[in-house]
């Protein structure tokens, strides 16, 4: 039975990358296609990864042995577009930015922090001490669970019942009645930031399109100077309270964290990183 399933594997392996291979070489040509069939394994390796959350698992850090590099790996590959699209400057460059982001979101940094204050991503699983329990009751698609709190959890800080109604369906878990999950099953709370990464939300693009190449500005977008880049990745994040302003600190730190480890990945970070210009959407 071993062998069987061994060999099962390797044929279905081997039938994937012929069909991506070929796929791939029709839609951006032949080197292309060679880069966007290898694994995001192949792009960032565990060293990599510790390398980049140096103090994830200090003890000061809430979310100690939480996201693990494995868990990280798995999770991608519930969504295959997930960096393995485009060049190899392109995956790269969307590995750093998807991991920017979520480093903004869960840091623990500070500005004299060790090794400095982005080497500090991913110490945090939940929001501490929330505003609000991030309910919208005018959803009525989406409607609340009482007593339940829809705060910022997982990688992206995943938040309000709008985003885990939906994120919950596409995943498989009641995100309305359960949202609590999402701070306690790593698995869960790393395919919650993938999801969010990965799916348009209109009339915002996806983070994935943008960070690809295949976000297209609309009128709206052009007039409210929303240019391709990675500022408009942190407007579809949290543009309403980030952009529109100079030099915010917020959007700085997203920056600080995307020049860090675009440096490890060797790929440069492209240009528009900020949105100090843009209006929300």
């Amino acid at each position: 039975m071993a062998i069987i399933s061994w060999l099962s594997s390797s044929i279905f392996l081997s039938l994937f990358t012929l069909f991506c291979l070929s796929i791939s070489n029709a839609t951006w040509g032949a080197e292309a296609a060679r880069e966007s069939c290898r694994p995001i394994s192949s792009l960032i390796n565990k060293d990599l990864f510790h390398t980049m959350f140096l103090h994830k698992d200090d003890a000061a850090c809430p979310a100690k042995d939480f996201y693990a590099y494995n868990s990280f790996i798995k999770a991608s590959k519930s969504f295959p577009g997930f960096g393995t699209t485009g060049s190899l400057t392109t995956r790269k460059r969307e590995i750093a930015a998807f991991l920017a982001q979520i480093s903004h979101e869960t840091s623990g940094g500070w500005a004299t922090a060790p090794d400095g204050p982005y080497a500090w991503g991913l110490c945090f699983k939940e929001e501490i001490n929330p505003q609000s329990d991030y309910c919208d009751s005018t959803n009525k698609e989406w409607p609340c669970y009482p007593g339940k709190s829809y705060k910022g959890r997982g990688p992206i800080q995943l938040s309000w019942n709008f985003n885990y109604g939906p994120a919950g369906k596409a995943l498989g878990f009641d995100g309305l009645k359960n949202p609590e999950i999402v701070a306690n099953n790593s698995m869960i709370a790393l395919k919650t930031a993938l999801w969010f990464w990965m799916t348009e939300q209109k009339p915002k693009p996806s983070c994935h399109d943008v960070m690809v190449g295949r976000y297209i500005p609309t009128e709206a977008d052009v007039a409210a100077n929303r240019t391709a880049g990675f500022g408009v990745v942190t407007n579809i994040i949290n543009g309403g309270l980030e952009c529109g302003i100079p030099n915010d600190a917020r959007v700085n730190d997203r920056i600080g964290y995307f020049k860090r480890y675009a440096q490890l990945l060797n790929v440069d970070t492209g240009s528009n990183l900020d949105c100090a210009n843009q209006k929300s959407f």
